[in-house]
């Protein structure tokens, strides 16, 4: 009689090192795996739960400045650098990654309402209520490569002198002209101490300039108090806003309006947000003086991630994306948790509203049919029609 013995080759089989992966066998047909689909929806769920567990956005703050802080201003060629201008004046330069005041500027005898940065990096631009607009030269190179900050004062390069406050400004892309908004729109070039031109430059089309005689707004019905600032990321698909109500700050996909994620900030009122260059954080600026440094993505693991991370963290998004319109999903996924302030008020605005929506419907109940004619909600907003 022969008997036939499986033989396998150890070598094959044994790890070399104790932190070597065991080789597991698998064997994909679909035949063999009849509750695929349930155990990726149970996959996509527990996917859905582990983000808003893991969703801690808060990374630090950067304290400094002994005043709100009123604006800030991107370098485009500088990663980790970023200014921000305070409502006493004071103008800084800080390191990102170290969150710690790189170089400082005089500033302005008033509150600093605008800061840009040129297309190079080596020009700040700065606006006040002074009535001045002033220009710096920005040693960013040699200052954010060193470990220590520069105590040398920096002098500005030219003051222009206005007869109004200035409350915003914006360099052109790629060109040496920037705009002033106050009393009215102004467009300044470096060389000259007066206005060339009397509204923001495209960025896709530098030479491009447009004006409205109304404004274009877009309004989030979740906040109770009005937003202070806005900045759109630098991948142009999502923008982020900042709002008075000392609470939120929140992240939409431009195209369907949707919030997508939301930063609780519950210390103090937000006057300027900012992306950074590479739209992985967010920077906040708020009446407490401090600067404070968000992840754009909550849940986002920090750090150099290794390939089987990276594959894990794909294929979550993966199965999540393909379940988010189950029920159990969906609602997970959508759901916020708002702060206190924020939920009340919006819960008191809901219960206006439907007492408004009562009152008429009993109104029209106890009238002669058709004596009240309801008016369209998109047709309430039209004041007045121009030919």
């Amino acid at each position: 009689m022969k008997v036939k013995v499986i033989s396998r080759s150890t070598d094959e089989f044994t790890r070399e090192r104790s932190q070597d992966l065991q080789r597991v066998f698998r064997n994909f047909d679909p035949k063999l795996r009849p509750q695929e689909k349930a155990v990726e929806y149970v996959r996509a769920l527990n996917a859905a739960k582990l983000e808003k567990i893991f969703a801690r956005p808060f990374i630090g703050a950067m304290d400094g400045h002994i005043d709100a802080i009123s604006c800030m201003a991107k370098n485009p060629n500088f990663l980790k650098g970023i200014f921000s201008g305070s409502m006493d004046g004071d103008i800084r330069l800080w390191d990102i990654a170290s969150r710690k005041t790189v170089c400082q500027f005089p500033g302005h005898q008033g509150a600093v309402r605008g800061l840009t940065a040129s297309t190079d990096g080596s020009t700040l631009i700065s606006c006040g209520t002074d009535c001045t607009v002033r220009i710096w030269s920005v040693p960013v190179a040699a200052t954010l490569e060193s470990d220590h900050a520069s105590n040398k004062p920096i002098e500005a390069n030219a003051v222009y002198v206005g007869k109004n406050a200035y409350w915003a400004v914006d360099h052109q892309w790629g060109g040496d002209l920037f705009a002033t908004t106050g009393a009215r729109v102004e467009i300044w070039n470096h060389n000259r101490t007066d206005t060339v031109i009397s509204v923001r430059f495209n960025p896709g089309e530098p030479n491009l300039l447009a004006t409205s005689a109304r404004y274009v707004e877009i309004y989030n019905l979740v906040y109770p108090y009005f937003s202070m600032d806005i900045d759109y990321s630098p991948t142009g698909r999502e923008f982020v806003t900042g709002s008075y109500d000392r609470t939120v700050s929140s992240i939409f996909h431009w195209l369907c309006l949707l919030e997508r994620r939301t930063v609780t900030l519950s210390f103090s009122r937000v006057f300027c947000v900012k992306f950074s260059s590479d739209a992985s954080y967010i920077i906040s600026g708020s009446d407490d003086t401090n600067l404070r440094l968000w992840k754009a993505k909550a849940s986002e693991q920090m750090g150099v991630l290794l390939p089987r991370e990276q594959k894990k963290h794909e294929y979550q998004e993966a199965v999540k994306n393909r379940y988010k319109h189950l029920p159990e999903v969906k609602r997970i996924v959508r759901h916020r948790h708002l702060p206190r302030p924020i939920y009340k008020a919006k819960e008191l605005r809901r219960t206006v509203i439907d007492a408004e929506k009562k009152k008429e419907e009993r109104r029209k109940a106890h009238s002669t049919p058709g004596s009240i004619v309801t008016e369209s909600v998109r047709k309430r907003r039209i004041i007045r029609e121009v030919e």
